[in-house]
């Protein structure tokens, strides 16, 4: 089986609101896969149709090689679920909420009790295995949800939100869990808003924004596009070229005004910058003022006694015509970085269209 989830022209409308639009979608098998989207986007109803919790109106889509529509049964059988909130019986203990799991999908006595020792060591929660769910942390009863929703070995874990609210150090414990699980062959279907998150763990990312998948790539693929798409967008780079081709160019009086002007669409999205921290033994203002004359440097920021911040357009050779001239007027630079787009910035711009709804 290639792929875990392929979704089929998916289709979900609520009267005369279209809340999943022909959502075509393919997630390899026993791989992990972002799925986000801002409120209203059509996420939550997407999981709910692959989940079998709620029918498409039209299209289709096949999980762990079962059609939702036709086998839905067999579906429930190969999933599991990990809800955001933890829907577990707070008067009962770990130990008997995962029981009841395993009852409901009909687990045999002998073979239940090793199954849920395997599981509750797996997740590191068997040391509270007797502690009732109300008494617990968030992290644990998360531990304890994800135990429960193993209990029947499903080939495809649904995981929303899974570290929310949780401590940074409980945070590193589920996500190397996730990972442990993935490796071990299940495929992850994680849903969050942790940019972090999704990019740390996830070998593709998609992105669906009014119903419609807007976006489909690995993590880092996603980046390099949004760099490209924002050098495409640019219309500065021929007019600094031709800026930069005068001898004069710095006695102009009216170009800190055009630098104005570009800055404005750098500031709309309209033109390709980057962000440099650079590190210098020997910073004076000099050295800064020759710096913040360069016609490709939009703005520095002197962060402390030896460092400052170049916001530089992405122009040819900016960058190394920038550490050229440091190096050349005595700068003796002793780190260096470039900040480029983050996940979070993808789903910024490929979600920036007003999205009204509910999911």
């Amino acid at each position: 089986m290639k792929y875990a989830i392929k979704t089929i022209d998916l289709t979900k409308k609520y009267k005369d609101f279209l809340a999943v639009n022909g959502l075509n979608l393919k997630v390899d098998n026993k791989s992990i896969f972002g799925f986000l989207g801002p409120n209203g986007a059509g996420k939550t109803t997407t999981i709910k149709m692959l989940t079998c919790l709620i029918q498409p109106t039209s299209g289709t889509a096949e999980v762990a090689g079962y059609d939702i529509k036709k086998s839905p049964n067999e579906v429930r059988q190969k999933i599991g679920m990990v809800p955001q909130l933890v829907s577990l019986y707070k008067d009962l203990t770990a130990r008997e909420n995962v029981e009841l799991c395993a009852d409901y999908y009909g687990m045999s006595e002998d073979l239940k009790d090793t199954r849920i020792d395997e599981l509750l060591e797996l997740v590191d929660i068997k040391y509270a295995e007797n502690k009732q769910i109300g008494q617990m942390s968030g992290g644990q009863k998360q531990k304890v949800s994800v135990a429960a929703s193993l209990i029947h070995r499903p080939d495809i874990l649904f995981l929303d939100e899974p570290t929310i609210g949780l401590d940074p150090t409980t945070k590193r414990i589920l996500w190397d869990l996730i990972e442990e699980l993935n490796e071990n062959g299940h495929t992850i279907i994680l849903c969050s808003h942790d940019m972090y998150e999704v990019e740390k763990l996830c070998d593709t990312v998609g992105i669906i924004n009014q119903g419609q998948l807007a976006a489909f790539d690995t993590p880092q693929e996603l980046k390099d596009q949004a760099i490209d798409q924002k050098k495409r967008g640019s219309g500065v780079n021929s007019i600094l070229r031709e800026l930069e081709s005068e001898s004069t160019l710095n006695k102009d009086p009216s170009f800190d005004e055009l630098k104005n002007v570009i800055a404005k669409d750098e500031i709309e999205g309209k033109v390709d910058s980057k962000e440099i921290s650079i590190m210098m033994s020997n910073l004076d203002e000099k050295l800064i003022d020759t710096i913040r004359s360069l016609p490709y440097v939009l703005k520095v920021t002197k962060d402390h006694s030896e460092r400052i911040t170049v916001s530089i357009y992405n122009v040819e050779d900016s960058i190394n015509k920038l550490i050229a001239t440091i190096i050349e007027n005595n700068g003796k630079i002793t780190s260096i970085h470039t900040k480029d787009p983050s996940l979070e910035d993808v789903f910024m711009a490929v979600t920036s269209k007003k999205n009204k709804g509910v999911e």
